[in-house]
């Protein structure tokens, strides 16, 4: 997609590919490259730090059923806590995927559990705390951002509530979409151990804490360092008239930058770093369709949705988001930019 976007690009701005190209014979083009790549590096090291220390917080001392016990029955009422559910639980993205399978099987209405998903990973403080301090010269990005993620969230989650009609899942039953579950034997484990008992499990969980934090960090360290890579490399390497070339195309900047962040699979407690390097190429409208859809949905979890959600619901979901997002994003633009 992003290839073809590229190759739209070169033809609507008459840029042959050796312009594109140019940076080869730059030698300005390394040093340049080192300090773009270094400075996204240690600008989101601090947010992906706090964010996997909040999702491995959550993992080990919140259980599922503290959630379950206070999800609303009524849909208007389940939208909106599905959508803000994220201020209080801010996991970040690639962890609520197995996070809300659970919650589902237990009883959550899986519209409510889909919209946690697109929603939580930007509705929570510390994206909003990393998106302002990307954005300080231009807070409205930041506002703006929470508010057209809200929107997507509940309009989204009211289709699917009249949509899903049985349980999504990929493990539901054929016949009846109901989900078997085995788990009989929680609850009813009975600690007769004494003394010291409490404490070790204390440690335990604080050293499971650590466990998980150390491998989200090192998961979400690899598409850090491989989206600081890539878009160094465009920022230094690709011509800048090409870039401004498409930043001026008004749908065609959007769906650049929404398959950009699709492609990129950049945590969204970092990515507001990588979108403000492209500050004065690309409009308002453009970032914001960067910033809200890439956390909704990208390479990452799409395919652990379709590993747990059947296929049309997932194909469903990346229409109706994809839609919403890039009308969203020319209206807010055009109403609050222009």
């Amino acid at each position: 997609m992003i290839c073809c976007l590229g190759i739209i690009g070169l033809i609507l701005t008459g840029t042959s590919l050796s312009e594109l190209l140019d940076f080869s014979l730059d030698p300005a083009f390394i040093p340049s490259f080192k300090t773009m790549f270094i400075s996204i590096i240690l600008e989101a090291f601090p947010f992906i730090l706090l964010g996997v220390l909040f999702s491995a917080l959550l993992q080990v001392f919140v259980s599922d059923s503290v959630i379950q016990r206070f999800t609303p029955k009524n849909p208007v009422a389940g939208v909106l806590f599905g959508s803000l559910l994220g201020l209080l639980f801010p996991l970040c993205e690639c962890g609520m995927v197995p996070v809300v399978r659970r919650l589902i099987r237990k009883g959550m209405p899986a519209y409510i559990g889909i919209v946690y998903i697109i929603a939580g990973p930007i509705l929570n403080p510390v994206v909003y705390t990393a998106t302002w301090t990307a954005f300080r010269t231009r807070p409205e990005i930041a506002y703006s951002r929470m508010g057209l993620a809200f929107g997507v969230s509940v309009i989204t989650g009211l289709i699917l509530y009249k949509v899903i009609r049985s349980n999504p899942l990929k493990q539901a039953s054929p016949a009846t979409g109901v989900i078997h579950s085995h788990d009989h034997h929680h609850g009813h484990h009975h600690s007769h151990d004494h003394g010291h008992a409490g404490t070790a499990s204390v440690k335990n969980r604080f050293a499971s804490t650590l466990s998980h934090a150390s491998d989200e960090f090192f998961e979400m360290g690899k598409y850090l360092i491989f989206g600081a890579l890539l878009t160094a490399l465009i920022q230094t390497g690709l011509s800048r008239d090409t870039l401004a070339g498409v930043g001026e195309q008004p749908v065609l900047s959007n769906l650049f930058m929404m398959a950009f962040a699709f492609v990129l699979s950049i945590c969204s407690t970092s990515d507001a770093f990588i979108a403000a390097s492209f500050t004065g190429t690309f409009s308002a409208g453009s970032l914001l369709a960067f910033l809200v859809f890439g956390p909704m949905i990208d390479i990452k979890n799409t395919l652990m949705l379709l590993s747990t959600f059947r296929t049309k619901i997932v194909l469903a979901l990346i229409f109706i988001t994809g839609t919403l997002v890039l009308i969203g994003s020319i209206l807010t633009e055009r109403l609050f930019f222009s």
